[in-house]
């Protein structure tokens, strides 16, 4: 028989336990709260005041449903009190001997009944229920921040937890309008073992100068639709905490990805602990403030003294794929005469029909007028020879991903094109280097990596080898700027910034699933839920498809070599198979209509 939950504890009151009490509070339970002692419940009373009253002002509740709402809550120093809790969730700070003594009192005064659980994010839930006489009724019972804002709620077994203790919590989760998940214990659970190595990775790029802060930032953001840049995040979560919850995950997985990059221990010896203490990756107006203020790091948007901008009037754009046709567009509507080759005439006129289209549609949903509509088509040439590159001021290959095909058009571009002429490729996953390497010319080459669809999509990925002479990174930045982009500076290797951070995560999520650890739909939800990501891992593998997405994270591999890159063999096994995502109709789901 389901149990019933009338009367819920929570042990600490600090912003995490004064959100969790919030949660059951507003669901009609009764509460009792605990601190160690009056300053304390008064600090917690605080929190819970102001949160209430915030809400008050943005519509969510009566000044009647808060009294209400407060008048269910009651607080005590004394952990007797708690003695008649059907629950009791303990939320205090993420210290393993504080949180199992916690747990080990508890168990002494609580009924036999009475299931205990730890909000922790990152210890083990197995060695905390060992501490008690009661294991099978200790769970991990995690929220996140601001619990009466985020929906998810990943409930943690342990091998020894009672199967009906599990059913009865993720019952009541739902009744609290969460998304509850379930999982094995293991460090991280699902969001912070998934979230956390990204941003790992992402912090060792800034301590290697791979890329500057924002660029980092704006990368994830615009590319992945991501609601914060992995730098900006570090800063709002802490770089202490999150050096406590990598450290520990490395700990448990010694995975080279989970070991903390060593600019965060530097960071936080120095005090830089990010919102809270006013400095992290980025300086704020004052601690605990999210204002961003300039700092010596700050960029000018000056361009270097002894660089000159090229002109830029005339654009050849190689390929009729969806690609092509996209940045054919985008220069075409920047105002730029643009050049489209295709290997034949219908795949050039095929190429003209899709701009035209895409054109259509963007007066018909009134983004576009008649006549920049027809002034743009006007601004496009279509040609099937090469030889009509001789006269552009930049060439952006989007040909097929295959390095010999580039190759040898960069080859042949290189007599055609007219002196001074920049080079670029929109790879996503090959060395702009090697195409470099089959010209005469390799300081005019650069990497223009546009995101797909190039009309919709903001972010490109201004890749510059060794040889990239700096005007020409200088001048494909400030094009971007002019074509509407967001450009981000990185250099040469594989992945480049987003896929570099996006895959190693998605392949992650991948070995998770394989282990049986959860399933694809829990991970999903637990990434869109408790990350407020705009798709889950598997949802956007399926999207991207499941060999681009092999064949990116092979790439990885063969660049950096670490065991933690090497591609999940369910992956390899799913696109052998043919699965390849929602092309194919079947993926890691399936999909009908195909």
């Amino acid at each position: 028989m389901t149990r019933e939950f009338r009367t819920v504890g929570v042990v600490g009151l600090g912003t995490m336990g004064a959100g969790i009490v919030e949660v059951f509070a507003r669901n009609g339970l009764q509460v009792v709260a605990a601190e160690t002692d009056d300053d304390a419940v008064a600090r917690g009373r605080n929190h819970l005041e102001t949160s209430t009253t915030r809400a008050i002002e943005r519509g969510k509740l009566t000044r009647t449903d808060a009294d209400e709402l407060l008048g269910r809550i009651r607080t005590t120093t004394s952990l007797a009190d708690l003695a008649d809790c059907d629950l009791v969730v303990e939320a205090v700070p993420e210290h393993l001997d504080l949180k199992a003594s916690i747990l080990a009192e508890l168990d002494k005064v609580v009924g036999p009944s009475t299931i205990l659980a730890s909000n922790t994010s990152s210890l083990s839930v197995t060695e905390l229920a060992v501490r008690t006489g009661r294991p099978g009724k200790v769970v991990g019972m995690h929220f996140f921040n601001p619990a009466p804002v985020q929906k998810l709620v990943e409930l943690v077994r342990s091998v020894v937890t009672e199967p009906d203790v599990i059913d009865d919590l993720r019952a009541f989760a739902a009744t609290l309008d969460k998304v509850p998940v379930v999982i094995g214990d293991r460090a991280g659970f699902i969001a912070n073992a998934l979230l956390f190595g990204y941003l790992n990775h992402a912090a060792r790029m800034y301590e290697s100068r791979y890329a500057s802060r924002e660029d980092l930032d704006a990368a994830m953001r615009h590319g992945c639709g991501y609601p914060m840049g992995p730098l900006a995040l570090l800063d709002l979560i802490g770089l202490d905490t999150a050096y406590e919850i990598l450290d520990t995950m490395y700990h448990e997985s010694r995975n080279l990805m989970h070991a903390p990059a060593p600019v965060l221990k530097q960071m936080i010896t120095a005090g830089l602990l990010g919102r809270k203490s006013g400095r992290g990756f980025y300086t704020y107006a004052k601690p605990h403030s999210s204002k961003i203020v300039p700092d010596a790091d700050t960029p000018t948007g000056n361009l270097p003294a002894d660089v000159t901008l090229r002109d830029i009037a005339r654009v050849g754009v190689i390929g009729t794929g969806t690609m092509a046709t996209g940045i054919v567009e985008v220069f075409a509507k920047a105002g730029y005469d643009v050049v489209v080759r295709g290997r034949s005439d219908s795949k050039s006129e095929a190429a003209l029909a899709a701009v035209r289209k895409s054109l259509d549609k963007g007066v018909v949903r009134g983004k576009l007028s008649e006549a920049d509509r027809d002034a743009a088509l006007g601004r496009i040439t279509a040609t099937t020879r090469l030889e009509d590159m001789a006269d552009v001021d930049l060439v952006v290959e989007a040909v097929a991903e295959e390095l010999d095909v580039k190759r040898a058009v960069f080859g042949a571009l290189d007599e055609i094109c007219k002196p001074g002429t920049i080079l670029a490729t929109t790879t996503s996953s090959l060395p702009v280097v090697e195409c470099a390497a089959a010209t005469s010319r390799p300081s005019d080459v650069v990497g223009l990596h546009f995101f797909n669809p190039a009309p919709v999509m903001k972010l490109v990925e201004v890749v510059s080898t060794i040889t990239t002479s700096p005007d020409v990174s200088a001048t494909a930045v400030a094009l971007c700027d002019k074509l509407g982009k967001v450009p981000v500076s990185c250099g040469d290797r594989a992945g480049f910034i987003v896929n570099a951070l996006l895959f190693p995560y998605l392949n992650d999520a991948v070995k998770m699933l394989e282990a049986h650890y959860a399933t694809a739909d829990d991970i999903d939800a637990a990434m869109k839920t408790g990350c407020a990501l705009p798709m889950g891992p598997f949802e956007l593998l399926d999207v991207v498809g499941l060999d681009v997405s092999l064949a990116i994270e092979k790439s990885l591999f063969l660049e950096f070599r670490q065991s933690g890159f090497a591609p999940a063999p369910l992956l390899e096994h799913l696109v052998t198979a043919g699965r390849l995502g929602r092309k194919t109709g079947h993926g890691f789901r399936d999909y009908a209509g195909r």
